[in-house]
C-alpha cells in the first residue's frame, strides 16, 4: 500500500474501531471497489483484518474496471479475505455470494465523464441500485449504504447555503448534467422505498466533493485537473472566471462518515456528507495548489473545449451538517491546506517527481 494511503487508512481504522468490530466474521460487498472511494473502503477493511481482527471479514469488491484501476488494488492479491469480482451492479449477482453488508460506490462521478456516457452512468445509478436493493431485501441483508450525491441539491439559492437535507433541490431534467444529478435522486427514491414496501435497511450518504490520493489525475474533475497543470506544465487553466465556491472533503473523512452511516439504525435516512470549515472559490483554490509547488505556476483563465463545460454548474456548494454532527458524532479533522498537501505527495509517488 502507497504510504499515504496506508496512512490515511491507519487514521480511518483509529477513529472507527468499535464501528470496525461489528463487520468481524461478516461478509461486505463493495461495488465500484477499485474505483477512488471504493478502493479506500477496501483497504480498510483489509488492514482491519490484517492487523485487528480475531475473525476476519470478507470482502467482495465489485468493478468493470471501465474507470476503476485494477493496480490500485494489486497489493491485495493472493489475500484470502479478498475476493475480486469484474462485474456490472447492473448483472444480477452471482449465486452463493451471501453478503451480509453492501456498499454501493459504483458510478460515473466525473462530469467530463458521465456526460460523455449518460446511458452507462443512468444505469448504475438506476438498474444497479435497483438490482442491489433487490438482493439486499430478498436475503435480509443487516445493512446497505448508496452512495448519491450532493448534486442532487443541483444549483442552491443563497438562502439555502449550507444546504441541508430538507432542500428538495434546484435541478435541471434535460440538461447535460441530468444524466447524473437525476438518476442519483432516483436511486435515492428507489432506496426508500425499498426499505418502506420490503424492509431493506439502506441508508444514504450525500457526499459534498470529496478528494484525495488514488483520486486519477485524468479524472477531470477540478482538483486533479489543477494539481495535473501545476506538475506537467507548471500553468493552472481556469475554465471559469473562478467565483464559484466549493466546499472539500478529504477522503479519510469521508470514509470515516460512510461506516458511521452505514452501521447506524437510521434506515432509509439521507446523511450529508463533507467538511464546512471551508468553502473556497476555484480562483482561490487554484492559488492554493499554485502555492504547493516551488518555482512560479501560472494561472490563466480559458474557454472550455467542452461545450457544455459550465452549463447547469452550481455557483456555490456548502453542506448543512447539523444532523450527522447531531446522530452520528461526526467531525471532519483534515483541512484543505493539509488535504492538499496529502494529494500532491501521492501524485509526486504515482509520478516518480519529487
Amino acid at each position: 500500500m502507497q504510504e499515504t494511503i496506508r496512512q490515511d487508512v491507519e487514521a480511518i481504522i483509529s477513529s472507527n474501531k468499535s464501528l470496525l468490530q461489528k463487520l468481524e466474521g461478516e461478509s461486505v460487498l463493495v461495488t465500484g471497489g477499485a474505483g477512488f472511494l471504493g478502493a479506500y473502503f477496501v483497504d480498510v477493511l483489509a488492514a482491519w483484518n490484517d492487523q485487528h481482527a480475531t475473525k476476519p471479514c470478507e470482502i467482495h469488491c465489485m468493478d468493470t474496471f471501465i474507470t476503476g484501476a485494477p493496480k490500485r488494488l494489486r497489493h491485495l492479491e493472493g489475500d484470502p479475505h479478498f475476493h475480486k469480482l469484474k462485474r456490472s451492479v447492473a448483472e444480477p449477482l452471482p449465486q452463493g455470494l451471501g453478503v451480509s453488508y453492501i456498499v454501493h460506490f459504483a458510478s460515473i462521478a466525473s462530469p467530463a465523464f458521465y456526460r460523455k456516457y449518460p446511458v452507462e452512468t443512468i444505469d448504475s445509478n438506476v438498474a444497479g441500485t435497483r438490482n442491489l436493493l433487490e438482493y439486499a431485501s430478498a436475503r435480509k441483508a443487516k445493512s446497505m449504504l448508496f452512495l448519491s450525491t450532493s448534486e442532487i441539491y443541483g444549483d442552491p439559492p443563497a438562502d439555502r447555503i449550507p444546504t441541508g437535507e430538507i432542500y428538495r433541490g434546484n435541478v435541471s431534467c434535460t440538461g447535460p448534467r441530468a444524466c447524473y444529478d437525476e438518476s442519483k435522486r432516483l436511486g435515492e427514491t428507489l432506496c426508500v422505498n425499498f426499505f418502506r414496501e420490503r424492509g431493506a435497511r439502506v441508508k444514504i450518504a450525500r457526499p459534498f466533493n470529496v478528494y484525495g490520493p488514488g483520486l486519477r489525475l485524468d479524472d477531470k474533475r477540478v482538483i486533479p485537473d489543477m494539481f495535473l497543470g501545476a506538475m506537467m506544465s507548471r500553468e493552472i487553466t481556469m475554465f471559469s472566471d473562478g467565483t464559484p465556491t466549493r466546499s472539500f472533503c478529504y477522503v479519510s473523512d469521508a470514509i470515516s462518515a460512510f461506516l458511521q452511516i452505514l452501521l447506524s439504525d437510521y434506515d432509509g435516512e439521507p446523511f450529508n456528507v463533507g467538511n464546512d470549515s471551508e468553502e473556497i472559490s476555484m480562483g482561490a483554490l487554484a492559488g492554493e495548489i499554485a502555492s504547493l509547488f516551488e518555482g512560479s505556476v501560472r494561472i490563466t483563465y480559458a474557454m472550455s473545449a467542452e461545450r457544455d463545460y459550465l452549463t447547469d454548474n452550481p455557483q456555490r456548494r456548502c453542506p448543512d451538517l447539523s444532523k450527522i454532527r447531531r446522530l452520528l458524532g461526526y467531525q471532519p479533522k483534515v483541512g484543505l491546506k493539509e488535504g492538499l498537501s496529502r494529494l500532491k505527495k501521492w501524485y509526486e509517488d504515482e509520478q516518480g517527481v519529487a
